[in-house]
Parts: C-alpha cells; sequence; structure tokens
C-alpha cells in the first residue's frame, strides 16, 4: 500500500533583526518587536510592538512577543467586515 503525505502546516518563526525581532510565516511579515532607542526616558515601556493591525508598548521582550503573537492570532480568526 502506498502511503499518501500529509501537507505540514507552517508555522510562524520569530528572526533576530536589528534592535528588535520579527515574526514571519514564510515570506509574509506578521509583525515586530522593536527596541525603543530612548527607552530609559520613555514611560510607556522599553518595547514596541506591532502586529495584527494593533500596536502597543512592553516592559519586557517576551511579554511583547506573546502580544504580537496573540494580536495576529486575533487578526486571523477574525472576520472581516466588509466580505
Amino acid at each position: 500500500m502506498k502511503r499518501t503525505s500529509k501537507k505540514k502546516k507552517q508555522k510562524p518563526v520569530w528572526e533576530r533583526a536589528y534592535r528588535g525581532h520579527v515574526l514571519w510565516l514564510g515570506k509574509q511579515k506578521l509583525g515586530k518587536v522593536t527596541l525603543l532607542v530612548a527607552h530609559n526616558v520613555d514611560p510607556k515601556g522599553k518595547y514596541q510592538w506591532e502586529g495584527g493591525g494593533r500596536a502597543g508598548f512592553a516592559d519586557e521582550l517576551e511579554k511583547a512577543k506573546a502580544a504580537v503573537e496573540f494580536a495576529v492570532m486575533a487578526a486571523d480568526k477574525q472576520m472581516d467586515l466588509f466580505k
């Protein structure tokens, strides 16, 4: 009997960038986390994150990455308004 191979679903991958990290799914950029240059002065936080149509600030890198992953996941499951 011949076995059929299943296609593996791609998983998003974090890649280190200059002063931050970027979340990729293949060649599509899903989100990014950037280290703020004046993070000692800025009261909002040390990192700025963007992804899934949302943005924000966080004090820790892991929290910023988790926020990007959650925003991307929520945007993926939410239905478009005009479709």
